[in-house]
């Protein structure tokens, strides 16, 4: 596993022992979320079938003890390779950009990238809090995505 953060990114990456189909399906649900984010409590996608761009993705985090829901929107779905969101309410609006690469034809990279945009009190929260706990969150986050996915029956 590896984390990098850059001035504006955090970026996770770690290999998991399953295709990129399953992984790529599994990490990318918002139905799922709950299993494997830090303060996620409820995540669904709004579509008519299967997601496609402008598609909406609703997720409920937990924070400071109220619910605090937000949408993004997905503005890249290269399935099982890529898919992107992008948040559009809120004062902190997060971008989450999810790569996975095969290697071969049982196991796979996964890497996720956070970053985010403040706005109005965002703009102080994102510096002070918001950078640091994802920092902090996201090692987290992936180690339990993978034993997730890992600990799927075939």
């Amino acid at each position: 596993m590896s984390t990098a953060t850059t001035t504006t990114a955090t970026v996770v990456s770690v290999e998991v022992d399953r295709p990129a189909e399953e992984v790529f399906a599994y990490a990318t649900n918002p139905a799922k979320f709950s299993e494997w984010q830090a303060g996620v409590v409820a995540g669904s996608m709004h579509t008519n079938g299967t997601p496609a761009l402008g598609d909406h993705c609703r997720t409920t985090r937990r924070i400071g003890g109220a619910e605090r829901p937000s949408t993004s929107e997905l503005v890249r779905f290269d399935p099982p390779r890529a898919w992107s969101v992008r948040g559009i309410d809120g004062s902190i609006r997060a971008q989450v950009d999810v790569d996975v690469e095969p290697l071969g034809t049982d196991r796979a990279r996964i890497s996720i990238s956070v970053s985010f945009e403040g706005k109005g009190i965002g703009k102080l929260l994102v510096p002070l809090v918001v950078r640091r706990q994802a920092r902090a969150e996201m090692p987290e986050n992936i180690a339990k995505l993978k034993d997730r996915i890992e600990a799927r029956p075939l």
